[in-house]
């Protein structure tokens, strides 16, 4: 007996209906970053794993899916390694590439490798799936899409700003109204691991600060400990955990708080230009709020940095993220190329999106006409006006096979087809075709020979 078919764990087949739901959005933030002057760009779905492994930090190294090397790898491993059973070392020697985690370090790859032949600043946008090892679960999948846009080479802040309005933008017109964009700088983090004394700890710091939402004040500050932040440190960062009011009203604070530390005071100055420019320029529907507690875990981030969070109501986490990344191309040897850039959550806007029912009633409307067959000769008539209606531009098709009419009739109800053509002996012998609306029920009667009038009447409705 055949074994029943499966896939792995965090990853999706897509039905027709769920693709066209996709490309629904896909063509939403395309258009955007076009507007906004990005280029499109692709690079391959594996790299080699010197280019990926140490950029994410431990927790994002762990989450690397590794490509084990062709052929008979594991002989290639020295009998010493082999016996040390040290997982990292005989990684190293039988896998030399692996999957991309996302699309800013291939990005910054690709900028040092085509460094001559950009002209800088330098837009560019990706729509590329990426691979996670992490644990599956709702909006969290192993396999999924980022769409990316980031600028390289300009080290402006208005560029954050402009990310601001290109999030506004996108999730304008996808109908999630009150979106919140949260805003932090990590400059601030530093300036914070800086007076409370754990400069040494500031990865440790921002990592745990990160999960504030998933584990709670009590889980972050048990973390640090772990970490080997003080308790005391600890007690002088806490109330930074509550901290609320207005933006200006945070930002006074922190101004106050980090006046002290270089770093931090400079982050409160790029926080500030970019809200105030935001405030005069304004938003169609997107909120701008600080949020000191938000790290975003990424060892590369260095200044401003984004999360985007669902409308209030919709249980998921961020939609969207990213941040100012200051020397990402040093990894690769080319210095001071300052870079900026964010991330739609592709997967879990999908997800939010249909939760709120916000899609358009007909994006799953993959046939508009379907003539029905009667037989071979009104087949080959049916065939000739399904021609014409498809050079129109209008999704058309003729049933395959002459079978009893119900059956076509319910086959184009499962399809949600809003029109059926019929072409029978006694329309062939008149040269007309008659048309039925399948929502409203009516029949119009029309031409065989001149079916531009069936073809004005339905880009009129359509």
């Amino acid at each position: 007996m055949a074994q029943k078919p499966g896939i792995p764990k965090g990853t999706r087949d897509f039905s027709p209906s769920e693709v066209a739901k996709r490309n629904y959005i896909f063509t939403i933030i395309k258009k955007h970053f076009e507007t906004f002057g990005f280029q499109l760009i692709e690079t391959p779905s594996f790299e080699n794993s010197e280019t990926l492994m140490g950029k994410y930090g431990d927790e994002g190294d762990r989450l690397i899916f590794k490509i084990l090397n062709s052929g008979d790898y594991i002989s290639k491993v020295d009998s010493a390694t082999y016996e040390s059973k040290d997982s990292n070392a005989i990684s190293s020697q039988i896998s030399e590439k692996a999957l991309r985690y996302d699309l800013t370090v291939p990005f910054a790859r690709y900028v040092v490798m085509h460094q001559n032949e950009i002209d800088f600043p330098f837009k560019r946008y990706q729509i590329q799936p990426v691979w996670r090892a992490d644990r599956p679960q709702k909006g969290r999948f192993r396999e999924f899409y980022q769409c990316d846009a980031d600028v390289v080479g300009a080290d402006s802040l208005l560029q954050e700003v402009e990310f601001v309005q290109l999030y506004d933008a996108v999730f304008t017109e996808l109908g999630l109204k009150g979106v919140n964009i949260k805003l932090n700088n990590r400059k601030i983090l530093a300036g914070i691991a800086e007076i409370i004394g754990a400069k040494d700890k500031l990865i440790d710091f921002t990592v745990a600060l990160d999960k504030l939402d998933k584990i709670g004040e009590a889980g972050i500050k048990k973390e640090m400990l772990q970490k080997g932040i003080s308790e005391e440190a600890i007690a002088k960062a806490s109330p930074l955990f509550s901290l609320s009011g207005t933006n200006s009203e945070q930002l006074t604070v922190l101004k106050e708080l980090l006046a002290t530390s270089e770093d931090g005071s400079k982050g409160v100055e790029e926080l500030r230009f970019i809200v105030d420019t935001i405030e005069m320029l304004g938003l169609q529907s997107a909120q701008l709020s600080i949020d000191v507690t938000l790290a975003r875990g990424l060892n590369y981030y260095t200044g401003a940095i984004f999360e985007v969070g669902a409308p209030q109501g919709v249980k998921m986490g961020s939609i969207g993220g990213g941040g100012r990344y200051d020397d990402l191309t040093g990894i690769f040897g080319l210095k001071d190329v300052s870079g900026v850039g964010i991330s739609f959550g592709l997967d879990r806007i999908y997800l939010v999106l249909e939760e709120l029912n916000l899609f358009p009633e007909a994006i799953d409307r993959s046939l508009e006409v379907l003539c029905l067959n009667f037989g071979d000769r009104e087949a080959l008539a049916a065939l000739k006006l399904v021609s014409t209606l498809r050079g129109a531009g209008v999704k058309a098709d003729l049933y395959p096979s002459s079978v009893k009419i119900n059956k076509q009739f319910k086959y184009a109800n499962n399809r949600n087809v809003p029109y059926v053509i019929l072409i029978g002996e006694q329309e062939l012998s008149e040269d007309s075709f008659v048309v039925k609306d399948m929502i409203s029920g009516t029949q119009e009667t029309y031409n065989l020979k001149n079916p531009e009038a069936f073809l004005k009447e339905f880009e009129s409705t359509n």
